[in-house]
């Protein structure tokens, strides 16, 4: 088992380096996963070696993954893949969210990297695509409570203000839906997930207009 982390360390070191030029799929996934190893580390959640190699499959690259059909049929023999895929999407998003603390360059290269696997067909993009599931049920479940109160309150103040001054809502009534929506997403943090789509959306759009490598 040394051995082999060991073996796959070093080759990992071989393309880090080329992190500052233009990326092939193979140098992108190699600084991607040796990211996602060293979250792995840092929180003490283990990664066997084939859990690492799965990081690297796609059917339609095999200069990152040459054979994988065998690496499917090894790493399904071992894994559930539901469990596989919660556990690296949050390994992934933590990597990332240590990373944009630590080092704005590796952040570039990490942003570059994922670009680089946009143009193309991975498995790894399913799992950085994925939000992870939360990790404080508890609070969400408060939060959300803390949310329909708030959508309570405001309602029940714009009642009160209208009776008190006259006002006629009957024609502001066919804005409240969006008012509503506006203030969900407001106290959601919402934004940042409209900002995620409208990045996915346009990393697609680069897939379609840059030629392959």
């Amino acid at each position: 088992m040394i051995q082999e982390s060991l073996g796959f360390r070093c080759m990992i070191q071989r393309n880090h380096a080329t992190c500052r030029g233009k990326l092939n799929t193979k140098q992108a996934k190699d600084f991607l996963v040796e990211q996602a190893v060293e979250q792995a580390a840092l929180e003490g959640v283990p990664l066997a070696d084939v859990e690492k190699r799965m990081l690297y499959f796609t059917e339609s690259d095999p200069a990152s993954c040459d054979d994988p059909i065998g690496l499917n049929d090894e790493f399904e023999a071992q894994y559930e893949t539901k469990e596989y895929e919660t556990k690296i999407s949050r390994l992934l998003h933590h990597a990332y969210t240590r990373l944009k603390q630590e080092s704005p360059e590796r952040t570039r290269n990490w942003d570059q990297a994922i670009r680089t696997l946009r143009k193309g067909d991975h498995y790894f993009l399913v799992m950085w695509d994925t939000k992870p599931p939360s990790e404080h049920p508890t609070r969400d479940t408060f939060m959300f409570i803390g949310i329909g109160m708030l959508i309570a309150v405001g309602i029940v103040t714009a009642a009160i203000l209208a009776s008190n001054y006259n006002i006629n809502l009957d024609r502001y009534q066919k804005y409240l839906p969006i008012g509503i929506v506006v203030l969900v997403v407001l106290a959601t943090g919402g934004f940042s997930i409209i900002f995620r789509l409208l990045s996915v959306y346009y990393h697609r759009k680069f897939k379609k207009d840059d030629p392959p490598t």
